[in-house]
């Protein structure tokens, strides 16, 4: 049985292998994947702080160089990633291609390093005396990332952290880890020093060990809330800048004047995509008024269209979901719904018979707040349909639940949807686009419950997180009449 490596040093590192990793689709075990106790911590780290030393005194140039090469080789290697992905993940060939497409603009945007890392100037504020500004890395960056995204949410950490003269070590998700393995050989193959990345595996007392350590300066985290909050409230305590992003529970508000077609499409793809492992996923469709019957109609005519199958097969619409466990969760979440008055549409549980982590799509219609269906992150292919009476009643639903990721709009009212982006609490929306990631010189965060510590992730607040200001205020004496006259002003 394969056991997937560390990486550290610029080599794979074996290690006793305990934890394990399935092909989702077909429930068997590919690998185990070692732990890393508190010695093994204590060593990578210190082989990070050493590195980071000659990193951050590399020229702006050399990190351009190195993230333009690893831009290169992920595009070389699309084809290998991407199955791997599959393999681990269980997403479509397709799904993980995109995944490495939105990890790709990130690697591009750091590649402007130069511009990004620029300081500020300002000459004579007093008499001789001029202010500038710069920004320096705040030295080793611990990555936590999820499994959901096992290539695209390291490159939102990744890509900027190294462009700012950090060395970083990733502790991917134990279920598909594998990827990140080749991310680090690839950025060895790109010139990166050794030491300044490194790849740890391990369960919670791994990413504890990382959380209290003296020698981490800095978090990145993705995954649900409730370990986002303690990752926050940790690494706090120990004096660590953080950056948490937690859970969502994302709504699109269709209004009645929206292109039900257009809405119906977006529903199931935003809906559906991914298997619903996405933390952008739209999980609750808000029908207002009358549009709920006919918008249902059409999403169901989509639905039962869809293709469920192993990732690798091109006729998949959306794969297995990531574990046993969570196969079972989500189907109890559908079989339990009719207890709350909640009509089940479609059921697509009966594909937990068959081998392999998969679930069917399934559509609810009458979910509301207060009903495990609504109130909980399902994190599958289940999607909810809740009926309100007006836009005010839309943007109520929206605002009173504890999650703030993600929202979108369908309406052709320009007017109704600059109020809606006005008047909800979410951090990222959407105006007829139903998964509103934003682009790579944007940040991407929620509000709420969706994110703790005040820093969005990629994009400039990217480059702010992973860097500290220095201000620098300089006066130079000016020549007395005992000195010899050089021929210039005294002041200027």
């Amino acid at each position: 049985m394969r056991t997937v490596p560390y990486f550290i040093s610029d080599k794979r590192v074996e290690g006793a292998g305990d934890l394990l990793v399935y092909n989702p689709a077909t429930g068997e075990v590919t690998a185990h994947v070692p732990i890393a106790d508190k010695a093994l911590v204590d060593g990578v780290v210190a082989v990070a702080r050493e590195a980071a030393v000659g990193w951050r005194e590399s020229s702006l140039s050399q990190r351009t160089n190195v993230l333009f090469s690893l831009r290169q080789l992920l595009v070389e290697r699309g084809d290998e990633l991407a199955a791997l992905i599959t393999q681990e993940h269980g997403k479509t060939i397709a799904d993980a291609k995109g995944e490495l497409a939105r990890g790709l603009e990130n690697v591009e945007y750091a590649c402007g390093l130069m511009e990004h890392l620029k300081g500020d100037f300002s000459s004579q504020v007093a008499s001789g005396v001029d202010v500038h500004s710069v920004r320096e890395p705040v030295g080793v960056v611990a990555a936590i990332t999820p499994f959901n995204f096992p290539i695209m949410v390291p490159l939102w950490m990744v890509a900027n952290a190294l462009a700012s003269g950090n060395a970083v070590i990733l502790k991917p998700s134990e279920r598909d880890p594998s990827v990140s393995v080749r991310l680090g050989e690839l950025l060895r193959e790109a010139g990166l020093p050794t030491g300044v990345f490194s790849v740890l595996h391990g369960n919670a007392d791994t990413v504890t060990h990382l959380l209290e350590h003296p020698g981490i300066d800095a978090i990145s985290f993705v995954g649900s809330t409730p370990v986002a909050r303690h990752v926050y409230q940790t690494g706090t305590l120990a004096g660590k800048r953080v950056q948490a992003l937690g859970g969502a529970k994302n709504h699109m508000v269709v209004l009645p004047d929206a292109d039900l077609e257009i809405a119906a499409d977006a529903a199931i793809n935003a809906g559906f995509g991914s298997a619903g492992e996405r933390c952008m996923a739209i999980s609750v469709v808000v029908a207002v008024g009358e549009v709920a019957d006919p918008l249902i109609a059409k999403i169901t005519d989509r639905l039962d269209k869809l293709h469920v199958g192993p990732g690798d097969d091109v006729t998949s619409d959306f794969g297995p979901v990531i574990t046993k466990e969570h196969r079972d969760r989500i189907v109890h979440y559908v079989t339990s719904a009719p207890a709350d008055g909640i009509a089940v549409v479609r059921d697509g549980t009966s594909w937990a018979t068959k081998p392999g982590f998969f679930v069917g799509p399934c559509l609810l219609d009458g979910v509301k707040p207060g009903m495990k269906a609504y109130d909980d992150e399902i994190f599958g292919p289940v999607l909810g349909v809740a009926r309100v009476d007006s836009y005010a009643d839309a943007v109520a639903m929206v605002n009173a639940n504890p999650y703030g990721n993600g929202v979108a709009i369908f309406t052709r009212d320009g007017n109704a949807a600059r109020l809606f982006s006005r008047e909800v609490s979410v951090g990222m929306i959407g105006v007829n686009v139903p998964i509103p990631v934003p682009v790579a010189s944007y940040s991407f965060g929620g509000w709420k419950s969706s994110l703790f510590g005040h820093s969005h992730i990629y994009g400039p607040e990217g480059f702010a997180f992973y860097t500290r200001a220095k201000v620098i205020t300089t006066r130079w004496p000016q020549p007395s009449d005992s000195q010899i006259d050089l021929g210039f002003p005294r002041t200027r």
